[in-house]
Formats: C-alpha cells, structure tokens, sequence
C-alpha cells in the first residue's frame, strides 16, 4: 500500500510502499476513504509529544471501508477511527467509565498506524459507523475536532454564555452545538482574522473578535482551542464568577503567572484529555440532528493524495483513485 510515514520528528512525511496491514482478531482492515489531519499531528511531528512509534503512519481521523474482519461491521460499511484506539478495560480508571485516562491506552496515529495511508486496521470495538449523511471529506473532521469539541463543551456545565478561543476546525463543530442547544457563543480569534470573525458569527456567534479584546458579556464558561497558554488568564479575565474555563488541546505552551484574583470567586481551569466511546456516539447522532456542517476544502496534490483543509486546520488524506 502507498503511505506517507514519519520517520523522525521535525522531519517531511516520506511518501513510500509499505506491506498491507493484516488485521488481528477484533480488528477491521479498512481501505482508507479520507483522513483528516488534527493539530495533534502537528505536534508529533513538531516534536511536542515525545513518544510516537516510529516509523508511524500518522492520521486519526480516518473514514474507512471496512475490507474484511471483526464482527460489529460488514464488508463495505463506512467507520470512523477515532484518537482513542485501544484501552486495557481493567484499570481504576476504564472500570468507572474514564477509559480516556486509561494509562496503557493506545493513541492512532502515536502509538498504532493511523489513516495516512491507502489501508488501515483498527480494533472495531473503537470505530464508530459513520452517519449516511455525511460525505468522507465532511465526516473526518468529526472524529477527532469534532468529539474533543463536544467532550468539552459537555464538560464546561451548562453555560449560557460560552466563549471558543481559537476558531478552527473544533470550534467551529462546537460552536454550531452549542447554538443549537440554545447557549451564546462568543468566538476569540487571532486579532485582525477578519474573515475567520465572520465565519464564526455566520454559525451563529453572538459575537468574534480577537482574543485579546474583552466580549460584550462575562462568559460563564469558556474553552481554549488553540494552543497558547496565555490564552488561559485571558479566558479568565473575560469570565464571571463560577465559570470553567476548558483547555482542549493536548499539548500547549507555557502559562503566564497570574494574579489570583482572576481565578477567585470559584472560577475553575480544566483540561479535557483524549476522549471515550461514548462521546463518539453521542456526537455522531446529535451532529445530523444539528445539523452539523464541517467545511473542508480539497486540494489535490499528486495522483494518489490529496490535501484536505478544514477550517484553520491542515489535513490530508491518502486513498486508491
């Protein structure tokens, strides 16, 4: 199969031939359909996370055709590949239904082969069936963006007024949830992003502007989508008493000193790691509800890959033509 592989960080995808996957029991051969691309890849080949299997096939947002194996699906079915590709099922955390915390979880696309290639395998008890309604390009950005958005959101309580900092592809999943639902959304962006403003408020923001300037409102929760840890005592500065303000991002860079009245009067800081099986199924049955839109844009780069961008977001996706 054709593949793109990461053979060092801070190095190029190399684009080579590898053997076909064989799948184990449980476990489904996919030929990949469209593979979104997260910021956690950025990461692991930028070197912020530092324990990848290499050489790795990244990738793990992945829409696949189910070849042959497992049981839960039949050959031809669509599934979705999520982050979270495998958990041990026994340890403090999954027998309380905190399977996202497990310590010997395996990550697609870090520690197994993600979708970054024409063929794939993946423990089927971790995929999820893709719903009718979305194409393959508009259903990747669901599985990883999509699910960190929604575990976030649900974990922020029950604000009326949510702010997103960082307008991307989560955000802009979340955001058309979070309306939908009846709560206000205030969208921090990059100062000056203009056209990513009017792109939040044409989902449904209340209000866009940039991250540094101060909302019309006090936020009574919020969620950092980009990876700046100043972002942080910004959230709470623009918040009011009580409020959560979610990280989502699994890495982020240093948090300033602040003082500590912007977190007095019960304000909380959070970070939302990873994800479970049931955020995937809730998710992909509220999306069509929704109904959620995803935008993508595809770039075709070569015979056989393709680029895929969704929102603020780089992805790719590898598959037979």
């Amino acid at each position: 199969m054709r593949a793109l592989v990461l053979d060092a960080s801070h190095t190029p995808l190399r684009v080579t031939e590898l053997p076909d996957p064989v799948p184990e029991p449980g476990q489904l051969l996919l030929r990949v359909r469209a593979c979104g691309v997260c910021r956690t890849d950025l990461h692991v080949v930028d070197g912020d996370l530092v324990r990848p299997k290499l050489p790795l096939v990244l990738g793990h947002q992945v829409v696949g055709e189910v070849v042959e194996g497992g049981g839960r699906f039949a050959a031809g079915e669509r599934v979705g590949v999520p982050w979270l590709g495998w958990t041990c099922g026994v340890c403090r955390f999954c027998v309380v239904g905190a399977e996202n915390l497990c310590d010997r979880a395996r990550f697609t696309g870090y520690d197994v082969d993600g979708g970054y290639a024409e063929l794939a395998v993946a423990d089927e008890r971790f995929c999820f069936p893709i719903p009718e309604s979305y194409g393959d390009e508009q259903a990747a950005p669901l599985l990883c963006a999509g699910l960190i958005g929604y575990r976030s959101l649900r974990l922020s309580g029950d604000p009326e007024r949510i702010g997103l900092y960082g307008f991307g592809a989560s955000a802009h999943i979340v955001c058309q949830v979070a309306v939908a639902q009846g709560r206000q959304v205030y969208a921090g962006t990059r100062a000056g992003d203009e056209e990513g403003q009017a792109f939040a408020r044409s989902l449904g923001a209340e209000w866009a502007g940039g991250s540094g300037e101060a909302p019309p409102e006090l936020l009574e929760a919020a969620i950092i989508f980009a990876p700046v840890g100043a972002l942080i005592p910004a959230a709470l500065r623009a918040s009011a008493k009580g409020a959560t303000i979610v990280c989502a991002g699994i890495h982020m860079s240093d948090i300033p000193a602040f003082p500590y009245e912007l977190l007095w009067g019960e304000r909380a800081v959070r970070s939302v790691a990873n994800l479970t099986r049931r955020d995937g199924e809730e998710l992909l049955a509220v999306a069509p509800r929704v109904p959620v839109r995803t935008e993508v844009l595809t770039i075709r780069c070569g015979r056989r890959i393709r680029r895929l961008q969704s929102c603020a977001a780089v992805a790719f996706a590898v598959q037979r033509c």
